[in-house]
């Protein structure tokens, strides 16, 4: 070994006594690879991915490419996992990395610690391949949303209990409909740990039940501030809720992943709360408005009766029963008429009809209920008294009975109830 670090020296004799070095291949392969990773400690580097291998040790290779070279990269696990959106083949990025040498291979490659998408911002660029990937599975299909409950009595709620968003959304509830039951989920709604609060608290409220709608969100914010709401775990969370979801993040402009996976997407936290809580003020006016029109559908269906049964009070037909039997006594006389011209058979046919038509005759003859003892009383203008409120002592009075009639003079009027009355009493 020599003193030079490893390196092995070896001397020979060439013309005029010129000694020469001579490196083995590991020796001179440590040299370039101490001159490359001392001369690039730190560089950053523009390509195109192409490649792209991902073993299960969690590393990633691929080649960085341009028009006219290449260079091989390499990403540890451990740095990988901090990169926060997916390589793809032809994604062109900027990667940082020092320049190092493989010596098995004698490669020369970076080894990168960092990158980023050319052009697009790594949480943009994360974003858009998970909503294309959760866009594909159905998870913002319309036909799966579940419809909000006009009016529900017990809200969910899952925010943080110390930011904006809980104390706007309580204001709202309690100025448009005071005494409705609100739960409340606490859970972060920024930072590393707050996609998996939002999720379990989500979870939590469909497992115990109780609720029939909650409301997910926060205040406003930038991306990063916001983007615990386009976390994959919150938006399945969300699409896999049998309670109906309002999506409450504060940015009236732009939307997360959880507005395109709940029921109803709201601009704010109080805007939710308004979509989800009427106004107990209007409710009333609506029930009074309708009682108002059931009061007056009620008043013009007596009317309308009442005016038919003046009408039908004044009908001859009930002011003299008796018209209604005239066309069945013409309808026997041209029976008994007809008696003498036909054969005994057929005289036996009609006397069985005459007699039928008889039997009818005189049940709907009101001489046969005045046989029975009753009587029908009218007044001097031949109108039927059926109420003695209609009557007043001193006046004549002509009644009809089973057989005769009589006048007489009213002593003295008795009020009574009428049969109406009486049966709604019983």
């Amino acid at each position: 070994m020599g003193p030079s670090g490893g390196m092995e020296l070896f001397e020979s004799e060439a013309g005029g006594g010129d000694r020469e070095r001579v490196y083995s291949v590991s020796a001179l392969t440590g040299l370039i690879k101490h001159r490359l990773e001392t001369g690039f400690p730190r560089v950053w580097v523009e390509g195109e991915v192409s490649n792209l291998r991902r073993p299960q040790s969690g590393h990633l290779y691929f080649t960085l490419k341009d028009e006219r070279s290449r260079l091989a990269v390499v990403i540890f696990r451990s740095a990988a996992a901090g990169i926060g959106f997916e390589l793809e083949e032809g994604l062109r990025i900027v990667v940082r990395g020092r320049i190092t040498v493989y010596p098995p291979r004698g490669n020369y490659q970076l080894l990168a610690s960092a990158a980023e998408p050319k052009g697009l911002g790594a949480l943009q660029l994360a974003l858009e391949q998970l909503k294309k990937k959760l866009e594909a599975e159905g998870l913002f299909a319309a036909e799966r949303k579940l419809p909000i409950p006009p009016f529900p009595r017990r809200i969910g709620i899952v925010t943080s209990p110390t930011g904006a968003a809980i104390r706007d959304i309580l204001q709202v509830v309690n100025r448009r409909f005071a005494g409705l039951k609100i739960l409340i989920n606490p859970a972060r709604v920024q930072g590393s740990e707050a996609a998996g609060e939002i999720a379990r608290a989500i979870d939590e409220f469909n497992r115990i039940g109780g609720v029939e709608v909650l409301i997910v969100g926060r205040g406003g914010g930038s991306l990063e501030d916001l983007w615990a709401f386009n976390e994959e775990a919150v938006v399945r969370a969300i699409a896999r809720s049998r309670i109906p979801v309002i999506s409450a993040v504060g940015h009236e402009i732009d939307w997360t992943l959880a507005d395109l996976a709940a029921d109803l997407r709201a601009p704010t936290p109080s805007a939710a709360a308004e979509l989800v809580v009427s106004r107990k003020d209007d409710l009333l006016e609506n029930v009074n408005s309708l009682a108002r029109r059931l009061e007056l559908s009620r008043s013009f269906a007596w009317e309308n009766r009442r005016r038919r049964l003046e009408r039908a009070s004044g009908s001859p037909f009930l002011s003299d029963p008796s018209r209604l039997l005239i066309p069945y006594q013409q309808r026997i006389d041209d029976l008994i008429g007809q008696l003498g011209r036909i054969p005994p058979l057929r005289a036996r046919f009609y006397r069985q009809r005459l007699e039928s038509l008889v039997s009818r005759l005189e049940a709907l003859s009101p001489l046969n209920v005045l046989s029975r003892g009753y009587s029908i009383t009218r007044g001097r203008d031949g109108k039927i008294i059926r109420d003695s409120a209609a009557l007043k002592a001193g006046r004549e009075v002509v009644t009809t009975l089973s057989r005769g009639s009589f006048v007489s003079v009213v002593r003295e009027v008795r009020a009574g109830e009428s049969r109406d009355t009486a049966k709604r009493k019983n």
